[in-house]
């Protein structure tokens, strides 16, 4: 959407979001006077060499810090890049938009330590932009005794909860995640394991892919029960909520681990979208019992094998996209940390303590005025 707009009071937000797939970064202009508006959205995607190099810093290795000070830099160029693209397209100067809500790149998430650490410059990026940033959202939550993630919760019953429906969000990026809305009482939310994590690099292994379009990889095999069986006795899986992960425990050493190469390529991506819906299927029946119906985000929303095993783990609940309620699923996310940076300006909180287990609602991220 193209067209001038009024001055910095009008509530236009950006919203960056790098995830777990470590594929890019999405921009979403988004006019938050209201009700959430998308305006304009851009995608800016990470080279190779970038990619490898951020996959490295999620392992402990030498000269860690200044390799993350260097990368945090070069991201914030990107992120620079990614916001003067989307105010071109949409004709909007940086003067009018209130601020940038930035991720930044997870490179290690430990909750149970007392940390997070999410990559970016934020400093940097005011800078470039001439635009104020909030970024750091989740080491508060961290702080209150929370997991720090999942944030996005709080937005997606901003925008999708219903008085009437027992809806549930379900978020399929790198990692995948739930958020449990039900008409009334406390929203739920909590990662699952694996989203497209593991089906994307083993696509990458076996078939030279990014990623494994429309599920069709996975689609040419059958999941092996043993393997199966196998990754679903990850104790992860059996823990109560609030809880939360990442790349620091679901990666292709942990897939490698249970001997995968006696399998045919094409077994183990179906095994593995496999437990992607299992795993999301089997945490709705132990967490959010009585769902109605369920709304896709995230990349996964566009993997219609891995939406058909969702559905038969999920029988008796409806399967949608986010789309027909309006928000079209891969830019969720990003307009997420654009709302959370309004809410940080406005002083208003941004976590909800049922999803994340803090000791109660906190104010979420820092703020790097222009």
């Amino acid at each position: 959407m193209s067209g001038s707009t009024g001055p910095a009071s009008s509530e236009l937000y950006i919203g960056l979001m790098s995830g777990t797939s470590l594929d890019g970064i999405d921009a979403a202009l988004v006019d938050l006077a209201g009700p959430p508006a998308l305006l304009a959205t851009g995608f800016l995607p990470y080279a190779d060499e970038l990619k490898t190099t951020l996959l490295a810093l999620h392992a402990a290795d030498g000269d860690e810090l200044n390799r993350a000070a260097l990368l945090g830099a070069e991201l914030a160029e990107l992120y620079a890049e990614a916001v003067k693209r989307l105010l071109r397209k949409s004709n909007v100067p940086a003067v009018s938009v209130r601020a940038i809500g930035c991720h930044g790149q997870t490179v290690r998430h430990r909750p149970a330590a007392g940390y997070t650490l999410q990559l970016g410059n934020p400093a940097l990026l005011a800078e470039r932009t001439g635009i104020a940033v909030v970024a750091d959202f989740r080491s508060r939550d961290i702080a209150a005794g929370g997991q720090g993630a999942p944030l996005v919760p709080a937005f997606h019953a901003a925008c999708f909860r219903d008085s009437k429906r027992h809806r549930l969000a379900i978020n399929i990026g790198g990692i995948a995640n739930l958020t449990d809305l039900p008409p009334e009482g406390p929203v739920g939310g909590f990662d699952t394991g694996p989203g497209n994590l593991l089906l994307d690099a083993w696509a990458k292994e076996k078939i030279g892919s990014d990623f494994d379009r429309d599920g069709a990889f996975a689609a040419t095999g059958r999941p092996v029960a043993a393997l199966l069986e196998a990754m679903l006795a990850d104790p992860y899986f059996r823990r109560a909520p609030p809880k939360s992960t990442g790349r620091d425990h679901f990666n292709i050493q942990w897939l490698h681990a249970f001997g995968v190469a006696q399998y045919s390529g094409e077994d183990v991506q179906a095994t593995l979208a496999e437990l992607t819906a299992r795993t999301i299927g089997g945490a709705t029946a132990r967490f959010c019992s009585g769902v109605e119906e369920a709304y896709v985000c995230g990349g996964g929303a566009h993997n219609t094998d891995l939406i058909r095993r969702l559905q038969r783990a999920l029988p008796d609940c409806r399967i949608d996209s986010t789309d027909r309620l309006g928000v079209p699923p891969d830019w969720v996310e990003a307009m997420a940390f654009a709302w959370l940076a309004q809410r940080a300006l406005k002083n208003e909180s941004g976590n909800l303590p049922t999803v994340t287990g803090a000791r109660g609602a906190r104010v979420l991220g820092a703020v790097y005025p222009a």
